[in-house]
């Protein structure tokens, strides 16, 4: 489990077909490595309001928009340990900061009005927004299979390809099984690059060779979309 607690990026994102991930992994392999944890499934349960005021601010597009959720990489009982996240980007900038709680309490700080760490500077920024916002709940599971890499020159270069990707507005415990509605078309990966400074040349040119263009695509924003169209339809993403 990453032990990161703050992050500062760039976080680029691309939808890939098979044979261009193919394409993208061969101009990887002198330069990148896979992570020690290879390809894992990761689990995340975003909180928002009644109203679904995150979501609805996100999709506009602001300058500045903000998320939360807690994040796990692995299947996690209530007292097993799970990233509390608040995300927020600002001109294209991502700035991510986390705390690591066991699941109930988290749940319990989230939803409840249980008190953070005490003394915990990032607890202080996660308990404001809770406070700002006020009625907070989960509203969104999401989960999907990733492989991460990262730069051999030890920089802080990062590529991410995600598969799998899966939403339910049900069972809103890492305890709980993964499935749920797919976001892409099948044989379709979401490749990110997340970086504190420029593509490498070499990806870059890839990039070009590949006819690979940089897309927007928001995980809870299309699956808040996709929720709204089965619903019109009778359905609510109950996979």
């Amino acid at each position: 489990m990453s032990s990161q607690m703050i992050f500062q990026r760039y976080e680029i994102k691309y939808l890939l077909t098979q044979r261009q991930k193919t394409q993208v992994l061969l101009a990887m392999e002198p330069y990148m490595s896979l992570d020690q944890y290879g390809r894992t499934t990761i689990r995340n349960i975003y909180f928002d309001t009644g109203t679904y005021r995150l979501i609805r601010r996100s999709i506009e597009k602001p300058a500045y928009k903000e998320k939360l959720r807690l994040r796990s990489y692995r299947r996690a009982l209530e007292a097993d340990p799970v990233f509390v996240e608040l995300k927020k980007k600002y001109r294209g900038v991502v700035y991510k900061r986390r705390i690591l709680l066991p699941q109930a309490r988290a749940m319990n700080c989230l939803c409840r009005g249980a008190p953070f760490p005490a003394g915990n500077q990032i607890a202080e920024e996660i308990r404001y927004f809770c406070d700002y916002y006020g009625d907070l709940r989960p509203v969104m599971f999401l989960s999907y299979e990733r492989e991460a890499f990262y730069a051999a020159d030890g920089g802080d270069f990062r590529v991410t390809f995600d598969e799998n990707i899966l939403a339910r507005t049900q069972d809103f415990s890492f305890a709980a099984g993964v499935f749920g509605e797919p976001l892409l078309e099948k044989g379709a990966t979401l490749m990110e690059i997340k970086t504190a400074g420029a593509i490498p040349l070499w990806m870059a040119r890839c990039l070009s060779q590949n006819g690979i263009f940089k897309t927007s695509f928001s995980k809870y924003g299309t699956a808040y979309q996709a929720m709204l169209l089965q619903s019109d339809q009778g359905g609510i993403l109950h996979a």
